[in-house]
């Protein structure tokens, strides 16, 4: 496994592989690596010649700068992970490399996909996530990346980024790994008290409940449903828990739709916000 901090060195290396004729799979990754982010890989070498994967605290895409700086960071360990996972080149940045002059403009008008749930809560996030992600795509040239469902806003905004641009790079979409007590994998676990962690599958078993509700309740008396259910553990404040068709994240008012349910959640669990989403009608 080779890393590379300097894009000059990336590119070169990757231009190298692409004249062989390997194909490129790119895992883009924050760090503070867990099952999750390697299942990506683990996607990415059935595919490709050659897997890439980035760590890089994006900046632009927190809109907490005291979220920014707890952002767990383990650099040693993540490459000890991607090393046993098989990835081929880890690309690890400075800030100033990324953004040699401030964040680059970037003219693309997302609709409503980047306002509501997550955009709605988080101004300005999923502007943060598509600049880094077209300047990763453009350094590391990728024939297939590789993203996973817990995120699934930020996956829409991609898909529209790529299409917008045309870019040539075909986005694949993976599965929510989760905890055996069904907790989604997340970075941001870490930073829970051994107390908070016990009560963190509530969001999974909510979720649950609700997909086995779908249909047999009004959609906007099931939603009211969850968010009393866990509001109901002091510890936990639920930002939102909104029902949407996972097209294009318009809230359902009715189940004509059914078919396109997705229930998606972010809750604080203490100062820890956590998301997480389900397909009801899977």
């Amino acid at each position: 496994m080779k890393t590379c901090s300097l894009i000059s060195e990336m590119g070169k290396a990757l231009r190298k592989e692409h004249k062989a004729g390997h194909s490129i799979g790119f895992v883009p990754t924050m760090g503070a690596l867990h099952e999750g982010h390697l299942s990506l890989v683990k996607e990415s070498r059935k595919v490709n010649s050659i897997t890439v994967c980035s760590i890089f605290v994006n900046p632009i895409q927190f809109t907490n700068k005291k979220d920014f700086e707890k952002y767990p960071r383990n650099l040693n360990e993540d490459l000890r992970l991607l090393q046993l996972a098989g990835c081929d080149y880890v690309f690890i940045p400075e800030n100033k490399e990324i953004y040699p002059n401030g964040p680059p403009a970037l003219e693309i008008n997302f609709g409503t996909l980047d306002k509501v749930l997550e955009g709605k809560f988080r101004p300005g996030h999923f502007k943060g996530v598509a600049i880094i992600v077209k300047k990763l795509f453009e350094i590391i040239t990728p024939d297939h990346a590789y993203f996973g469902m817990k995120d699934y806003q930020q996956l829409l905004v991609i898909r529209y980024l790529v299409s917008a641009l045309q870019l040539p790079v075909q986005i694949h979409v993976c599965p929510t790994l989760r905890e055996p007590d069904g907790l989604a994998m997340s970075s941001r676990n870490l930073r829970l008290t051994i107390g908070e962690r016990e009560m963190a599958s509530l969001i999974y078993e909510t979720l649950c409940k609700v997909k086995e509700k779908t249909g047999h309740l009004p959609v906007k008396e099931l939603r009211q449903w969850a968010i009393k259910k866990i509001n109901s553990n002091p510890a936990f404040s639920v930002e939102y828990f909104e029902i949407v068709d996972k097209n294009d994240l318009h809230i359902l008012e009715n189940w004509k739709e059914k078919e396109n349910a997705l229930a998606c959640a972010a809750v604080f669990l203490g100062d820890v916000r956590l998301i997480d989403n389900m397909e009801l009608f899977s």
